[in-house]
């Protein structure tokens, strides 16, 4: 199954181009699925009808979800939300607030994150495209797995260990006690929900079958939402295979002040050209007409891939290098772009086996190759677009 996802700065359109990529796959006979993983959802408006929480058929070969953080709380979350409301009941808090208790930070995009591996699981469609929410939302997204992979850790140890064995025969003794420890119905249906997505990192990070298209608009501030976005995507190893420029301002444009801002899209879009490249950048014009519609999306997939199937991958490259120097003495390198051009600033940890890197507000875990994980980390900086981090043989203490 081929998964394609787009992201980019809220209000360049990317969903727009996301429905107009799943009209023009499901033109050419792939059974493609739809989904907007923005919580402010748009992409129902796109094709002028409503979506709902599960797939609805909007063409031949063509469907369409917009997922519903409380639809997916009622199915997968109640006994642990129950749970929320009882604790809440017994400090004396009731009505609305009880329920919201149970809505946690990163819900939505746990929830977003669990589509997009219950779907490639299935295989039931050809192609999903994913609509996602803005830039911002969307790399936070992307590190959710490692937090609840941690979180999830803890639960399993801490209900076999602690809860099982000795809290919970002891809060059937004490009336105060029972009302606060949840039954093992809660804690099966939070490991259930956590499970969902482990994984799921390394789907999305596997280049021959998902791919990130960003879209921006040729403006200044856009630009430099989308180096940061490509940088970081490439911290978790994410290809990008398409830069899609939407909204730029055609030469029969005329006008006075419309020539002014000609030359100002020009400008940036030489900028793009430069930064961007050698990935595949695709400009889109400024439509006389709104996007809204079947019709309007097919005319916007013909501008975007022509005769190209939006399906195929349009752009590879390696993330992670590693070069051995020599006996005991190894480079890895991992491609960051801009970050100098953003002032950002990666921090480097090794704990046993596995990498830390940090940048900006961003982690990633990269477990070590065996040859590795028994070198410390003699140094780190930058080189280009690459962040070099030297490898060599721990020194053994000799005993006198």
């Amino acid at each position: 199954m081929r998964t394609i996802i787009f992201t980019g700065k809220g209000g360049v359109g990317k969903t727009s181009i996301a429905a107009a990529t799943a009209v023009k796959a499901a033109a050419m006979g792939y059974k493609t699925l739809v989904i907007s993983t923005d919580p402010a959802h748009s992409l129902g408006d796109s094709f002028d009808l409503e979506l709902g929480p599960s797939p609805v058929k909007i063409a031949d070969n063509l469907y369409g979800q917009e997922v519903s953080v409380y639809g997916d709380l009622t199915l997968n979350w109640e006994i642990v939300r129950a749970h929320f409301a009882h604790i809440m009941e017994v400090q004396g808090i009731k009505g609305i607030y009880v329920e919201e208790m149970g809505v946690l930070p990163g819900m939505e995009e746990l929830f977003s994150l669990s589509y997009i591996k219950r779907y490639n699981q299935s295989n039931e469609y050809e192609l999903l495209v994913v609509d996602c929410a803005p830039t911002g939302e969307t790399l936070r997204l992307l590190s959710l797995p490692e937090t609840f992979g941690w979180m999830l850790k803890m639960i399993r140890t801490l209900e076999k260990y602690v809860v099982k064995p000795m809290i919970r025969p002891l809060s059937k003794k004490v009336g105060r006690l029972h009302d606060l420890v949840p039954e093992t119905e809660v804690y099966d249906q939070i490991e259930h929900l956590f499970s969902s997505v482990e994984g799921i990192i390394e789907l999305l990070s596997d280049g021959t079958k998902t791919t990130v298209r960003l879209v921006m608009n040729p403006e200044k501030m856009v630009i430099k939402e989308s180096m940061r976005a490509l940088t970081y995507l490439n911290l978790y190893g994410i290809t990008v295979d398409q830069v899609i420029v939407n909204r730029v301002f055609m030469d029969d444009m005329d006008g006075e002040y419309m020539s002014e801002w000609k030359t100002i899209q020009h400008k940036y879009l030489e900028q793009i050209e430069r930064s961007f490249a050698p990935i595949p950048i695709t400009k889109v014009p400024l439509f006389r007409r709104e996007v809204l519609g079947l019709e309007m999306l097919k005319t916007v997939g013909e501008v975007v891939y022509g005769e190209k199937n939006p399906l195929d991958v349009f752009y590879h490259e390696e993330h992670t290098a590693i070069t051995k120097i020599s006996d005991g003495h190894y480079v890895m390198k991992l491609r960051l772009p801009f970050v100098f051009d953003n002032r950002m600033e990666a921090n480097v940890l090794q704990v046993g086996d596995s990498l830390s890197v940090r940048l900006g507000n961003y982690q990633k875990n990269v477990i070590l190759p065996v040859f590795l994980a028994g070198m410390r980390v003699a140094e780190a900086g930058y080189e280009e677009q690459w962040l070099k981090i030297v490898f060599r043989k721990k020194e053994v203490n000799s005993g006198s």
